[in-house]
């Protein structure tokens, strides 16, 4: 098999051909003045003969070296779109969603799994976020919640969260007052939402009694499943266990300050990640239309 030049030698070249420097082949390639110049060489020695005439303050190609030059450019630029060609399918059509993990369990999977259907070769990352700080650029397309005054202009408004109350299905309050006499289980980021459903079902008062507490509405779900007090959650987040009857809603959701929202599309690069925010643009807080 024929010894082929080095591909870093023949970059480095090509640079230094089309700017007749050293210096500003290596700013541009992010290497070493002196590394450039040492694959110059290296590439001359292989050849043979000089490519290069070095002045004192500036080069200039040899007839040998301006013949070489376009040819090692096709080279180059064929490597470089075959190389772009083949990692297209394996990068390009991967999608990052980032989500509140309450949001990302409870209500995104049966979206994804719908998208799958019509999309199959888009590929899906799902980063389930617990902090609200995270990067923004972890994710290409972001589900937030945010009050609704908070809104940032680019986002689109998804859904207005409503509140439902969850209790066991064998011991569930009969009228609203008897919330009063019960457990309940607060949300430690969301303590507005006990006060909006007193407010609601004039039971001033409530959001004050005690209660176990947390931080996640998902672990807020399994408390009130172990029997531990009643929780209150949106229903998006509260749908699959209704839907499985681990959980019942004895009463009619309450409105809340709270939306959910979709990042800006218009800061999408790619085009799957453009259909994916249109198909997630489109659900709402229940299950996904067919």
């Amino acid at each position: 098999m024929t010894t082929l030049p080095h591909l870093n030698h023949l970059r480095s070249f090509e640079v230094s051909a089309r700017t007749l420097s050293f210096t500003r082949a290596a700013a541009e390639l992010n290497y070493t003045q002196s590394a450039v110049s040492g694959h110059v060489r290296a590439l001359e020695d292989f050849i043979g003969r000089p490519l290069f005439v070095r002045h004192p303050r500036s080069l200039s190609l040899t007839s040998l070296g301006e013949a070489y030059l376009p040819t090692v450019q096709h080279m180059l630029t064929q490597i470089d779109a075959a190389t772009e060609a083949i990692m297209a399918p394996r990068h390009g059509r991967r999608v990052v969603v980032s989500a509140p993990v309450s949001l990302a369990t409870n209500w995104l999977p049966s979206r994804l799994a719908a998208f799958r259907a019509t999309e199959p070769g888009i590929d899906v990352t799902v980063h389930a976020r617990i902090w609200t700080d995270e990067d923004p650029e972890v994710a290409d397309i972001r589900v937030s919640a945010a009050r609704r005054a908070e809104v940032p202009a680019t986002a689109r408004v998804l859904w207005a969260d409503r509140l439902v109350v969850l209790a066991p299905p064998d011991a569930a309050p009969r009228t609203p007052p008897a919330m009063m006499e019960a457990a309940l289980i607060h949300n430690l980021g969301r303590p507005d939402y006990w006060f909006a459903v007193g407010e609601r079902f004039g039971l001033p008062g409530l959001h004050a009694l005690g209660g176990l507490r947390t931080s996640s509405l998902n672990t807020a779900m399994e408390l009130a499943v172990a029997g531990a007090g009643l929780a209150v959650v949106p229903l998006a987040v509260a749908a699959l266990h209704l839907e499985r009857g681990l959980l019942v809603a004895p009463f009619e959701p309450v409105d809340s300050d709270w939306v959910n929202v979709l990042s800006d599309e218009s800061l999408l690069k790619s085009r799957e990640a453009r259909l994916l925010h249109a198909f997630l643009a489109q659900g709402g807080e229940g299950a996904p239309h067919a």
